[in-house]
């Protein structure tokens, strides 16, 4: 029997449970299928057989249209920081819907959520405000070519920057494409990105700083900007290692390149972000998920210098525009969202991360499996991979099918997290939430442990 083969006699054994606990999600997504393509309008969330559809949340949980209730891990892809529905959340986006949605003019909430985010991060001066993570990294790579007067980008392999062309380049390349770990290709994340495109994109392996450092200096008369975020997403959250950040900031200092953070995700970490934490100042800085509350956000920002090619005040200036941009629902509820964020706060909740990462690697060792968690504070992954995980071809050499059958192992116990297994922890949740994902993940590990050892024998202790 091949692997696949393998892979769908379990699934399939799994997919039964959870077609017979969401019949309503079931039809619900065969009517969305006839208007939506795949049966909803966001790719990521898609699973087999089909996504649960959801009813409501409250705090860390989550209550789909079957009367299943799961604890929250997944938080909108770390986006819902305080859970779902927060209550100085909800009331700030009410009372200014009262008021009116949007405006083509400016509001004072502009102003204020700008300066929490400038007061927060040094290397910020002045923000601009859009509606995507996606809007955030095309603007910040836009403001560093027209800064620099150059159009090269420098990205890491497996490193994630939303959905425009010069950031689908080298997400999840397949072992067949993606080169050299000395010379890594860049590789179309989708069909349709011009080849004229992927010229534009260098891509390096993270955490290697002898590669990175050659790949740099020998196009640095080409480079408009590097592109990284603190610490791998999607990729499997994956830290840095050995100062590599530090490594990049003196590299580019000493050649002359702009630097962008994309703290998207890793602005959660900690009141001034990732680079607060390393003491790292980039040129620009992209921001998304937890500066808007739970509503669409993005904003990008850096020094006054280089942000004022959009000021309109300045000869030459490059226009960006949005029909939605800094508007107030999503500027008042992205307040009250850092208003309740304080160090504290961080701390908490960063410690109930490492006390889930802890927990993840004693289950494994437990199970007589090996895996290992990945992360920093509130954001955690376990990964099916006994061996060092420090960039994206080392993260993808694990047992992907494994961690499929525990997502539905995790569902079938309330507790729900990414299908790749990318956690995070909300404001609301306790130790109570951490021992519940703890015991499901123990008794899931349980159930594929056969899997695991007629298909990745090796994993087995």
């Amino acid at each position: 029997m091949s692997r696949e083969d393998t892979f769908n006699k379990w699934a399939n054994h799994a997919i039964e449970r959870f077609r017979a606990r969401t019949p309503n999600s079931a039809r619900m997504y065969e009517r969305a299928q006839n208007i939506l393509p795949g049966g909803d309008t966001r790719t990521v969330t898609f699973f087999n057989p089909y996504p649960f559809f959801v009813l409501k949340g409250k705090g860390c949980r989550l209550h789909d249209i079957d009367g299943n209730v799961y604890f929250d891990f997944l938080n909108n892809y770390t986006a819902l920081i305080h859970g779902h529905a927060h209550r100085a959340i909800v009331k700030a986006a009410s009372e200014q819907l009262k008021k009116g949605p949007s405006f083509a003019a400016p509001t004072e909430s502009q102003c204020r959520l700008a300066e929490m985010i400038c007061d927060r991060v040094k290397s910020v001066e002045q923000v601009r405000f859009c509606n995507t993570g996606t809007e955030a990294t095309m603007m910040a790579i836009r403001a560093a070519r027209i800064f620099s007067g150059k159009s090269r980008v420098v990205k890491m392999e497996g490193g994630y920057h939303g959905t425009h062309d010069l950031a689908e380049v080298s997400i999840t390349p397949s072992p067949e494409k993606f080169g050299s770990i000395e010379q890594p290709e860049s590789v179309p994340q989708s069909r349709g990105i011009p080849k004229s495109v992927l010229d534009e994109v260098i891509v390096v392996p993270f955490n290697n700083k002898q590669v990175t450092e050659k790949r740099i200096t020998e196009h640095r008369d080409e480079i408009a900007c590097v592109i990284v975020e603190p610490m791998l997403g999607a990729a499997g959250l994956i830290p840095q290692e050995e100062g590599y950040l530090q490594f990049l900031r003196d590299l580019t200092r000493k050649l002359n390149l702009l630097l962008i953070f994309d703290e998207i995700i890793t602005f959660r970490l900690g009141f001034s972000g990732l680079q607060g934490i390393y003491g790292i100042e980039p040129e620009l800085t992209t921001f998304g998920k937890i500066i808007g509350g739970g509503f669409p956000v993005g904003a990008f920002g850096g020094r006054k210098e280089m942000m004022r090619v959009f000021s309109p005040v300045e000869k030459g200036f490059s226009s960006h525009s949005g029909t939605f941009n800094g508007n107030p629902v999503t500027m008042g509820a992205g307040i009250a969202c850092l208003e309740h964020l304080t160090p504290d706060v961080f701390e908490r909740i960063n410690s109930l991360g490492d006390l889930l990462r802890d927990g993840i690697n004693k289950a494994f060792k437990k199970a007589e499996i090996k895996g290992q968690g990945t992360g920093m504070g509130s954001l955690v992954q376990p990964h099916f991979n006994p061996e060092r995980i420090y960039d994206y071809r080392t993260a993808q050499s694990g047992n992907y099918e494994a961690m499929a059958l525990v997502h539905l192992g995790l569902l079938e116990r309330g507790i729900n997290m990414a299908p790749r297994g990318e956690c995070s922890i909300s404001t609301p949740m306790s130790q109570k939430a951490i021992k519940a994902y703890l015991t499901a993940f123990e008794e899931s590990l349980h159930d594929v442990k056969p899997f695991i050892a007629e298909t990745s024998p090796e994993l087995i202790q």
